[in-house]
């Protein structure tokens, strides 16, 4: 059964809305428009992932895990554009009712808190319409802007863990964060 989400206004008339296989042109075009700002952040992409078949493939993969209630995968649109995208992944049920939490912004809409709110109402989500009781994110040591919007919506630091993921080539060590839900 797919994780059910209402279309959310954002700040600035944004919308945070579930992604659909017709952003995959929009979301090609925002990934090669904002290749050299997230290059740092992400793992190393192939050139198929830049490309609108990348991304329609992508969608498809992320939206048949949203109908095995494994992941919500959301973008920011603005008209037919994305700005950005927000999604919850791993989610696992039973004693754990848990989530990741991943997220990007196109560069040009950095530093107006529009990360904040958006992750601020995926928090809601995942608590109220979802039950979850945690949620986990990850970022670089050096990704302080990232580190901010997640302490901002809540989430305390709970440590780091070496070489973690793999992002711009290689191995690299991560700050964890948590937010818990329920009390």
């Amino acid at each position: 059964m797919a994780l059910d989400f209402a279309d959310r206004e954002l700040p600035g008339g944004l919308i945070l809305r579930v992604r659909r296989e017709q952003d995959a042109g929009a979301l090609a075009a925002a990934y090669q428009r904002n290749r050299g700002h997230l290059a740092p952040w992400d793992p190393t992409r192939t050139e198929d992932f830049f490309t609108e078949a990348g991304q329609l493939a992508q969608t498809r993969e992320l939206l048949a895990l949203r109908e095995m209630d494994a992941a919500l995968p959301l973008v920011i649109a603005e008209g037919d554009q994305i700005a950005g995208g927000f999604t919850l992944s791993q989610l696992v049920r039973g004693a754990f009712q848990s989530a990741n939490v991943g997220y990007w912004l196109d560069r040009d809409h950095v530093g107006r808190g529009l990360a904040s709110a958006a992750l601020s109402t995926l928090v809601d989500a995942a608590r109220d319409d979802y039950g979850l009781h945690r949620l986990q994110a990850a970022t670089l040591l050096a990704n302080h802007a990232s580190q901010s919007v997640l302490t901002r919506a809540g989430f305390e630091r709970i440590g780091v863990a070496p070489n973690y993921l793999n992002i711009a080539g290689r191995w690299q060590d991560h700050v964890l964060f948590q937010r818990i839900l329920h009390d």
